[in-house]
C-alpha cells in the first residue's frame, strides 16, 4: 500500500501590524523639545536677582514704568516665561476638569493627526476619514474647546495674571545699565527654546499637508 505524497508547508510569518503612532517622529518631536527646554532655561537669569528688593523702586511716571517693563522684559525674559507658565500650571491643577479635557484635545492632535502614519489613515466606527477631515474634526473640536467651555476662560485668565505679574515687576525694578550687554544672549536662548519646540512641530504638520 503506498502512502500518500507529502505536501511541503511553508510557515508564513503573521503579517506584523503598523504601529497606531510614528514612533521616530514622536522621539524626535520629544527629543528636540527637551533640548530645547534645556537650552532655554539655561539662559535664565539667577532667581535672587529676580527678587532682588534692593534694586526696586517706584517708577516716577507711566512713561518710566513703560521704559523698565521693555528694558526687564529683554533682560528677565526667560524667568517672566518660566513664571506665566507656573501661573498657568497652577490654574490647570485648580481646575482638574479643565486640565483633562486640555489634555484630551493635546493628545487627540499628537495621536489622531501629527504623529499617525501618513500611510494609515484614520478609521472610526467603521468609517474611513482623510487627513483633511481629521484636520477639520480636530479644529472644530480645538474652537469647541477654547471658545465654549471653561477652559478657554481659564486660560486667558490665568495668562492676564501671569501678564500682570510681569509687568508689576517689571514696572518696579530699576534697570541697571550694566545688564544691557548681556541682552544677546539672552534672547538668543529664547529663541532656541521657542524657535526649536514650534519648528518640530510646524515640521510634523507640514509632512502631513
Amino acid at each position: 500500500m503506498s502512502t500518500p505524497p507529502t505536501l511541503p508547508v511553508t510557515n508564513q510569518p503573521p503579517p506584523q501590524s503598523q504601529p497606531p503612532i510614528n514612533t521616530p517622529a514622536v522621539r524626535t518631536f520629544f527629543s528636540r523639545l527637551s533640548t530645547s527646554i534645556r537650552d532655554g532655561l539655561s539662559q535664565r537669569r539667577p532667581w535672587a536677582e529676580l527678587v532682588d528688593r534692593s534694586s526696586m523702586a517706584r517708577p516716577e511716571s507711566l512713561t518710566d514704568a513703560l521704559s523698565r517693563i521693555r528694558k526687564n522684559l529683554a533682560y528677565f525674559k526667560v524667568n517672566y516665561a518660566a513664571v506665566v507658565s507656573l501661573v498657568l500650571a497652577f490654574s490647570l491643577f485648580s481646575h482638574p476638569l479643565s486640565l483633562l479635557v486640555l489634555l484630551a484635545l493635546l493628545s487627540a492632535w499628537m495621536f489622531l493627526y501629527l504623529f499617525r502614519p501618513s500611510d494609515q489613515p484614520l478609521v472610526v466606527f467603521g468609517r474611513t476619514f482623510s487627513d483633511w477631515e481629521t484636520l477639520i474634526a480636530l479644529a472644530l473640536s480645538t474652537i469647541v474647546v477654547v471658545f465654549m467651555t471653561s477652559v478657554g476662560s481659564l486660560l486667558t485668565s490665568a495668562l492676564m495674571v501671569g501678564v500682570a505679574i510681569v509687568c508689576v515687576h517689571g514696572a518696579f525694578v530699576v534697570p541697571d545699565d550694566l545688564f544691557l550687554d548681556d541682552q544677546e544672549p539672552a534672547n538668543a536662548g529664547l529663541l532656541s527654546f521657542l524657535g526649536g519646540s514650534a519648528t518640530s512641530a510646524a515640521s510634523a504638520v507640514a509632512a502631513r499637508v
